[in-house]
């Protein structure tokens, strides 16, 4: 009899043992992928980023008047290789350079021969590769933080959370002045 109780309560313990292990080891597994798909991030940000000053150059061949575009782009790269471990900071200045790049590109339109530049159209094209990552490591990142959430907020997981003193994860969102709808005028 002794023996059959014995056995329960160690079983009990085991079971209990192997509950506190099993979550702190989730725990830790998805932070690990949000930091790891931030690194991503990161990493796709400062391609990008390596990319413009030849794309600048190329295009500073043809459009020698336009120093202000010129300007803009090399100042928004600069603020991207600035802005810290601070991911807000990282993807407003990410932001900011897309956009810079996007009106670069806007130009472009109005040199021909810019256009069927060889090097250029190479630096076009690596850089659309790049923006693809971007999106794709930005939403591996919120699908991350997803579960990190879902498993800190269901329970029991919500107990190891608070036990194990976990912190909440932000997503990444996309900056109100990029959610809307894009004029077109079909006028001209």
């Amino acid at each position: 009899m002794i023996s059959w109780i014995l056995i329960s309560i160690i079983s009990i313990i085991v079971v209990i043992i192997f509950v506190f292990v099993y979550y702190y080891n989730k725990f830790v597994i998805l932070e690990n992928r949000i930091d790891n798909s931030l690194a991503q991030i990161d990493v796709q940000l400062k391609k990008r980023a390596d990319l413009v000053p030849a794309l600048v150059k190329t295009v500073k061949g043809y459009a020698k008047h336009e120093k202000k575009i010129m300007d803009s782009v090399t100042s928004a790269r600069a603020a991207l290789l600035k802005a810290g471990s601070n991911i807000q900071k990282r993807i407003k200045a990410g932001d900011a350079l897309q956009d810079a790049l996007s009106r670069l590109f806007a130009i472009a339109e109005n040199y021909p021969n810019l256009k069927a530049n060889e090097n250029f159209l190479n630096l076009q094209q690596e850089l659309s590769a790049i923006e693809d990552k971007i999106a794709y490591a930005r939403q591996y990142y919120n699908d991350s933080v997803l579960s990190y959430e879902n498993a800190s907020e269901l329970f029991p997981g919500n107990f190891f959370f608070k036990l194990y003193g976990r912190k909440k994860r932000e997503f990444l969102k996309i900056p109100e002045s990029s959610k809307g709808m894009p004029d077109f005028n079909f006028e001209e």
